[in-house]
């Protein structure tokens, strides 16, 4: 088993996910009084009374909670701010959904409720830690209640050794017909490789024969002998819609074991190998596995070590994934080559709403490659990240053309390029007409002046609903700055911080601060009547 960490250092930054103990316990004490105390809803609806408002109240902040922690889940390199704002907003849109059923329908409800178990089991709030065989029994006691309707279980935060692991066995074997999700991520955590490898064989034997839709395995460091141990259940899936295997040293030799071992994967729609150090050899098993996968909806391969020819490999393997929604191959190096052959497999693909490419070393070309295919699909494209491509100005026209067309972009995020001010207008100007769900822009890192950034805070300061413009790390000058945070005065929390912009800063051409502020007025007049359109 290979426990090597391949994770990348990230600059340091406060985690707002996920909330602790006590915040979670004065929430729901919020809620019980939202559902019990006088208010103009509980005047339209009515109050519960205080033991039923205080039984909705936990059960509205533990769904919500689940719902914040997959989105977190799914974006694991992020602050948790996204997951926060789903937390808050999951728990007033159930509190509103209590409230206007009443309490009479309540009373029903629970009613029918107390007839019937959960279905969804648990373990992993709290602090991470070992579990002990003590301690196993106490927790996996509910599982053993004759009768229960558990369909998914959590097992993920808390490390078993052995002796837990034998106390979860029989209790396994007696659900596995029932079972439809199950979470062993991080389940094993700080346990010696004899004993982990024998505790996931005990799993996986005790599942083996269940019929699952998704299976999440991530943050074991598995490694081709972790892989292995747990064949006889993979082996024995031939149902999943969701796997999962981020952060788990999956080497050349581990995505070949999953390849090998995997059966079927008709129905796979989801497929997360994030943070793992597969390479280009790897690249070539795991694109056998997409290549089986016809309604995968969500492809994830993001920080893998996979170059150009592994590259090349999963672009064509994609082509026959025409169902595709999001895929993420961000952080790996790829290379022009390689963003040509996705930009082939891009154009099957006119469901997307979600792509990230960042840090593929794409350059001018295959982002232009990408650029100009997308354009013509995707019509529903609601996020674009091509960040850290070296993409110049010279691409500029292609990616406004391509943005003008994606009237339901959400997310643009272009940081760490160096599109300079000729080509921050462009795109500013391909964003004036329409674009109103646009939400957040990110031009962070580009060499921008004072022209490009206020051309660019002109434009989206006028969306609706806008919540964040990033231009940070450029070289826009003092007069510059203050000149964009007076176009948001009256929204100075929807602007980013300006801590890393350099006001005397020079960009790659070497022309210092004086001659750039001299040529903006210039650039800026030059652009004004410019027409976005498709590149000749």
């Amino acid at each position: 088993m290979d426990t090597t960490s391949n994770s990348k250092h990230r600059p340091f930054s406060i985690k707002l996910w996920p909330p602790s103990e006590s915040t979670r316990l004065v929430l729901v004490q919020r809620l019980t009084n939202n559902l019990s105390s006088n208010s103009i809803f509980t005047q339209k609806y009515g109050a519960l009374n205080k033991e039923d408002a205080e039984e909705n109240a936990k059960k509205i902040e533990d769904i919500a909670f689940n719902v914040a922690n997959e989105q977190y889940d799914r974006e694991p390199d992020g602050d948790g701010g996204a997951a926060v704002q789903l937390y808050a907003k999951e728990c007033s849109k159930l509190l509103l959904e209590v409230l206007k059923r009443g309490p009479e329908k309540e009373k029903e409800l629970a009613s029918q409720n107390n007839a019937s178990a959960e279905t969804f089991f648990d373990i992993s709030k709290g602090q991470r830690a070992f579990i002990k065989a003590e301690e196993a029994e106490n927790l996996l006691r509910p599982l053993k209640e004759p009768g229960n309707s558990y369909t998914k279980i959590c097992f993920s935060n808390r490390s078993f050794g052995l002796e837990a692991a034998r106390v979860a066995e029989p209790i396994l074997v007696s659900l596995k017909n029932q079972l439809k999700e199950v979470d062993l991520s991080d389940f094993i955590a700080g346990r010696p490789e004899t004993e982990a490898l024998e505790v996931m064989n005990i799993f996986s034997a005790a599942l083996e024969g269940s019929v699952l839709k998704s299976l999440n395995l991530s943050n074991n460091a598995l490694g081709e002998k972790g892989v292995r141990a747990f064949g006889s259940l993979l082996k024995s899936q031939n149902c999943l819609e969701e796997l999962y295997l981020m952060n788990d040293g999956i080497s050349e030799e581990a995505a070949k074991a999953v390849c090998e071992l995997i059966p079927s994967t008709e129905k796979l729609k989801v497929l997360h190998f994030h943070n793992n150090m597969t390479g280009d050899e790897g690249a070539l098993a795991i694109s056998d596995v997409v290549k089986r996968s016809p309604l995968l909806e969500d492809f994830r391969c993001s920080s893998t070590r996979v170059g150009s020819g592994g590259g090349v490999a999963l672009a064509k393997a994609l082509e026959s994934c025409t169902n595709l929604k999001k895929l993420d191959l961000r952080d790996n190096m790829f290379g022009v080559e390689a963003g040509v052959a996705l930009s082939k497999a891009l154009s099957k693909h006119l469901d997307l709403v979600e792509v990230y490419l960042s840090y593929l070393n794409l350059e001018d070309e295959g982002t232009v490659a990408i650029a100009n295919v997308l354009k013509e699909s995707a019509p529903s494209l609601e996020v674009l990240e091509m960040a850290g491509n070296d993409i110049t100005a010279a691409a500029a026209p292609t990616i406004a053309a391509c943005i003008a067309a994606k009237q339901h972009l959400t997310k643009l995020n272009l940081a760490e390029n160096e599109l300079k001010d000729e080509g921050t207008i462009q795109i500013s100007k391909a964003l004036e007409e329409g674009h109103t769900l646009l939400k957040e822009v990110d031009m962070s890192t580009n060499f921008i002046r004072r022209a490009g950034a206020r051309h660019l805070a002109q434009v989206v300061v006028q969306k609706p609903g806008f919540r964040l413009l990033n231009i940070n790390g450029n070289i826009i000058s003092d007069d510059g700055v203050d000149e964009v945070k007076e176009v948001f005065q009256k929204y100075p929390d929807v602007l980013g911080s300006f801590d890393e912009n350099d006001p005397e800063g020079d960009d790659d051409d070497g022309e210092n601060s004086g001659e750039g502020e001299a040529n903006e007025d210039e650039l800026e007049s030059k652009m004004k009547n410019l027409e976005v359109g498709q590149e000749e």
